[in-house]
């Protein structure tokens, strides 16, 4: 009894043990930053919730002048060489007194020196800081600032009238930008990036930037781990404000620059970096360059760093724990749908935590709580699936030693008349006549035989009325109606099996040959009787006891001194539905040993073959 009781127990407990060890193998990449195979569900999960929260708005300070195909077309004819396009372009920008300047462009190359030396002068007519880039052969550790090997920087003519910022992004498996580096550590030591840098100028003060944020005049913007800040998307192209370099050189938006800062870059076809993100899967560089430098001026930020991380790993465990202990406590039909709405809950809470710029992890929950409930339920839907037919077969084995609708019953409710319970029942007794002959005449063993087929044929009578046998007594048994759902009342059905079985036992003996004639005698009572189980707690069998009872036993007595095949109680014909389909021999007051007063009796001497 013990190990049965601690079986599930065990189970439980190792289940939850296996959960833990899930949910650390899950969490630990992801408290270090390090990439597992959930980076790409948590990539979708993350477009999800752009596209949801839809287009936000950015700093009002941070403007793209876009040198775009209506720029290149428009000055093809005028402007021989890129550069000279871009120092025109600077120019037309300084005049409108804009307060900085970022130019997304790597001037790496050499060119023509009367176009060098316009450029140069062009960058130095205003504050500017131009793009270098990093290259990488491998990862850095996620947790160490962001190490280029190498590091393409502008011409020294450029470089000497400018500063210089890095433009790298940190991206994805599917190449959407998700970081921003704020610093670099290069060859020539701490570098900012070209964002930082651009608002580190527009907002005057120097920026100090530790592990987990960078602090802007007085504002606090939230780092990832290496000093990456997570890039909040402020919508589809266009939703920073961005004017086409074309319009900026015929000087029609010079009030719009004016003490902005301003990004310069290339978003015509073929130029410059594209990246795919939530809003487009065609993104120009420039585009990200403006919204980190907007989320340092105090645009929409996103906040991941340890503190979000570990609250991952929280939510991590409590899932995994919660969602294992409903679907191995629980039915499935409500273990399951609980636990589904657990997580349903929880990403409902990422999103909100989303939505006002904090970055909580989907996959990594999703994945610790995941698999563990579905092992807990098909570990649970086995070990029902067993249990059901442990409880099928120990029904099946019950019903051989209980009438099938009494073994339903316990079944279903083993409660089932754990108090004496009192109840109107019809009463049914038989028993064979002429079976002492029968018995001599077949044996022992032929006797054992008849008995099983007698027996059966009993049980198919009383169980297609509705009936119940509780006992089987020999050469005879015990029934009664009226325990289950029987459309006909009790009193017709016990009737009627009467009437069938007595025309069953003659078609019995016939079937024997060699025998002498055999026949049976019913008694049939109907009243109130208290159904209770007898025994002791391991074993007990369900008994039915009253005056009832006892009146309808003394029946059998009275048929076979009246020589009647059914003897039947007024009360029982009181309770038929429908007159009987059989009308009775005789109606009497009858003297019933143990009863001082008479029982009106109807009897039957003879039953018409229910088969002709």
């Amino acid at each position: 009894m013990k190990t049965v009781s601690a079986s599930p127990l065990w189970t439980g407990v190792i289940a939850l043990g296996m959960a833990a060890l899930w949910v650390y193998w899950i969490s630990l990449p992801h408290i270090s930053g390090t990439s597992s195979r959930l980076d790409g569900l948590e990539a979708v999960l993350l477009d999800y919730r752009f596209a949801l929260t839809g287009p936000v708005d950015p700093a009002g300070d941070v403007i793209i002048v876009a040198i775009d195909n209506a720029t290149i077309e428009g000055t093809r004819d005028t402007a021989a060489e890129g550069r000279l396009l871009l120092a025109k372009v600077i120019e037309s920008v300084s005049a409108a007194e804009p307060k900085v300047v970022g130019l997304d462009v790597i001037l790496a190359d050499a060119g023509a020196p009367e176009t060098h030396n316009k450029l140069a002068a062009a960058l130095a007519s205003v504050p500017t800081v131009i793009a270098s880039a990093g290259s990488f052969s491998q990862s850095n550790a996620p947790w160490e600032i962001v190490t280029p090997d190498t590091v393409l920087r502008p011409q020294s003519i450029f470089a000497s009238a400018a500063m210089t910022g890095l433009v790298n992004v940190s991206t994805d498996a599917s190449g959407t930008p998700r970081h921003m580096p704020v610093v670099f550590l290069t060859d020539q030591g701490i570098e900012p990036s070209l964002p930082l840098r651009v608002a580190a100028l527009f907002a005057g003060a120097e920026p100090r930037v530790s592990e987990d944020a960078v602090t802007l005049a007085g504002m606090v913007i939230p780092l990832d781990l290496g000093m990456q800040m997570p890039l909040r998307l402020v919508g589809p192209e266009g939703t920073l404000p961005t004017l086409s370099a074309l319009d900026v050189l015929a000087g029609n938006h010079d009030a719009q620059l004016r003490g902005k800062a301003v990004v310069i870059g290339y978003t015509a076809t073929a130029f410059g970096d594209r990246f795919p993100t939530a809003f487009g899967d065609d993104t120009p560089g420039v585009e990200v360059i403006a919204t980190a430098v907007s989320q340092l001026l105090g645009g929409e930020t996103l906040q991941r760093d340890m503190t979000t991380r570990w609250a991952d790993v929280g939510a991590s465990i409590g899932l995994a724990l919660i969602c294992t202990v409903l679907v191995l406590s629980l039915p499935l039909s409500t273990g399951i749908p609980l636990a589904l709405g657990a997580l349903g809950a929880y990403m409902a809470v990422v999103w909100f935590a989303f939505s006002n710029g904090i970055w909580l992890s989907a996959a990594v929950p999703l994945a610790s709580a995941g698999l563990p409930m579905i092992a807990g339920s098909a570990l649970r839907y086995f070990r029902e699936k067993r249990k059901a037919s442990l409880g099928a077969r120990a029904l099946a084995a019950l019903k051989q030693f209980q009438s099938p609708a009494l073994a339903e019953m316990i079944s279903e409710n083993p409660a089932f008349l754990k108090e004496p319970t009192p109840m109107i029942l019809s009463v049914f007794f038989v028993d064979l006549s002429g079976f002492t002959q029968l018995s001599e005449a077949l044996g022992p063993a032929n006797t054992q035989d008849f008995l099983k087929r007698f027996h059966q044929v009993i049980a198919n009578r009383v169980e297609e009325h509705d009936g119940i046998v509780l006992n089987y007594m020999g050469d005879g048994a015990l029934a009664v109606f009226g325990m289950t759902d029987a459309v006909k009342p009790s009193a017709d059905n016990a009737l009627q099996a009467g009437f069938e079985l007595v025309d069953d036992v003659r078609g019995l003996g016939r079937a024997v040959v060699g025998t002498p004639v055999l026949g049976c005698r019913v008694g049939i009572h109907r009243g109130e009787v208290v159904l209770s189980r007898l025994g002791g707690e391991r074993h007990q069998q369900v008994s039915v006891a009253g005056d009832t009872v006892n009146l309808a036993s003394r029946l059998m007595e009275v048929a076979k001194s009246e020589s009647a095949v059914i003897a039947a109680t007024e009360e029982l014909m009181q309770g038929l539905g429908t007159p009987a389909s059989q009308p009775s021999s005789d109606v009497k007051p009858v003297k019933v040993r143990g009863r001082q007063e008479e029982a009106q009796v109807h009897l039957w001497h003879n039953v018409q073959n229910l088969s002709c």
